[in-house]
């Protein structure tokens, strides 16, 4: 009986610690920066900080190799802009072979493990896509994401996986819809809704989960009068009542409504997986680490406590977005899109966070090994000049070709005045291009010093020796001038 009992307690200990740390926890990663860091750096910060799962945005060797013998759980996938290519099955069959079987070997990559809190061993999945159905695409990939998951799906089987790993597909919640706002009345958008009764249909016959990506932040961001305290999971606020059912946070309704939308599919109890949640800490009014540390406070003891939703009691499944800052993210959707990170550019922790969920706030481990450049800064120097008919076009080429989201209304570094922000622009170009002599010129009007030029809550970053090739995309863009010459039209009247 002694003996019995002792057993008991263990299992009991080790059943709080693997359902309260996370065994459901893991992180988003993504890698659209200028200066990214080493993949095994980005490893060691995972683990430090007890995170065993991640998911990535495509199956680049480099960031796997990283992750062999890590034993860390890995979810990999294919970006939207390849997914016309595995409409071929031949293509798809290589792409398994190349992504998928060469990394799963004993001491290898992990895809699968034993979930305590569902008691059992579940596969690991691959995501097929990412938000392809997004209302901004304008339909470019409704119908190739169907037959691209079905052919990555066949490949999986054919090559002896199947039962290891399923392919799904990343959705945001903008899928599904509500006319009342209320989840009993959601359901798959109608434009879309064909495809979408073809994907679910198939991931239940499949038995892979429906990946949504839930936002509480846009709601607040797109909507003036939605109201601030429904964005959190700390009860704060006034609830909404449907069916009986009481609905404190947007969360919470968000995801019953895609509940509703399934039961309305046919699909009632297809597994349901949190693929991105989070809260940026820049670029917007709503987004500063106050507000990040708030959200994330009250989804960390959500997790703990193991709730659920009210339609769906119980664990949840859910990666954090994001991991590390990205400064080559469109910025169409919203300056803040480059300030998701629970860490900064160079991997340090921003504001405390419990992933325990237990109450026990603290900063997180920062990344090792990180080598910062030299510390100077790039700022305007000819305050004489700054009437000058060339400071406008200097301006947006910095910000064309760096990232001066934090300079935008509510952020961080709003409240500089006029020389303070074409210094932050110049500096922001200045570190974008690894502190190149060359790249602190702009006509003679900026020099380089050592003293910093950080101001109050604006800090003027130092950039780090990048472990990649600078990432060449549509990160930078059209946007990001744009955002340059408004930035310029509104501190020229100051």
């Amino acid at each position: 009986m002694a003996q019995r009992g002792a057993f008991s307690w263990v299992f009991f200990l080790l059943v709080s610690f693997f359902t309260s740390h996370g065994d459901a926890l893991g992180v988003n990663w993504g890698t659209q920066a200028s200066h990214t860091l080493h993949p095994s750096i980005v490893v060691g910060m995972l683990k430090d900080n007890g995170i065993n799962k991640v998911k990535l945005f495509d199956s680049d060797s480099w960031t796997l190799k990283a992750l062999v013998g890590s034993g860390m759980e890995v979810m990999v996938a294919i970006p939207n802009k390849d997914l016309k290519t595995y409409l071929k099955y031949k293509k798809a069959k290589k792409w398994v072979k190349d992504s998928i079987s060469k990394h799963l070997y004993d001491g290898g990559v992990m895809m699968t493990g034993f979930k305590f809190y569902s008691w059992r061993f579940e596969p690991g999945y691959v995501a097929v896509g990412n938000e392809p159905f997004l209302t901004s695409y304008n339909g470019s990939f409704v119908n190739i994401t169907f037959p691209a998951l079905t052919n990555i799906q066949k490949a999986l089987e054919e090559a002896g996986l199947g039962d290891k790993v399923k392919a799904t597909v990343a959705l945001n919640a903008d899928v599904y819809q509500s006319a009342s706002n209320k989840p009993s009345d959601g359901d798959f958008r109608g434009d879309i809704k064909d495809r979408m009764l073809e994907i679910v249909r198939f991931l239940n016959e499949k038995n892979s989960p429906f990946v949504v990506n839930i936002y509480p932040f846009l709601s607040l961001y797109q909507n003036p009068d939605f109201p601030v305290d429904y964005a959190f999971l700390d009860d704060r606020g006034e609830s909404i009542e449907d069916d009986g059912i009481e609905y404190s946070n947007v969360f919470d309704a968000n995801l019953d409504t895609l509940v509703w939308a399934l039961r309305k599919s046919e699909v009632p109890d297809l597994k349901i997986l949190v693929g991105e949640i989070g809260w940026p800490t820049d670029g917007d009014k709503f987004a500063n680490r106050t507000l990040a540390k708030r959200f994330y406070d009250g989804l960390m003891k959500k997790l703990a406590t193991g709730a659920g939703t009210p339609l769906r009691p119980g664990g949840l499944s859910v990666y954090l977005f994001g991991l590390v800052d990205e400064d080559m993210k469109s910025v169409a959707p919203g300056n803040f899109e480059r300030h998701w990170g629970i860490f900064s550019f160079d991997g340090k922790p921003k504001f405390p966070i419990d992933f325990s969920g237990k109450g026990q706030s603290k900063m997180p481990v920062a990344a090792k090994g990180v080598v910062p450049l030299e510390s100077r800064w790039c700022v305007f120097g000819k305050p004489e000049m700054k009437n000058s008919s060339k400071l406008g076009d200097l301006v947006n080429y910095a910000c064309s070709n760096a990232d001066c989201t934090a300079l935008g209304y509510g952020s961080s570094c709003n409240n500089l005045d006029r020389n303070g922000n074409i210094s932050y622009a110049f500096n922001m170009y200045f570190q974008m291009q690894s502190q190149d002599v060359q790249a602190c010129d702009f006509d003679g009007m900026a020099t380089i010093t050592t003293k910093n030029a950080s101001t109050g809550t604006c800090l003027f970053p130092i950039q780090i020796m990048s472990a990649g090739v600078r990432v060449i995309g549509d990160g930078i863009s059209a946007a990001a001038g744009f955002v340059g010459l408004v930035l310029f039209g509104i501190f020229g009247l100051m």
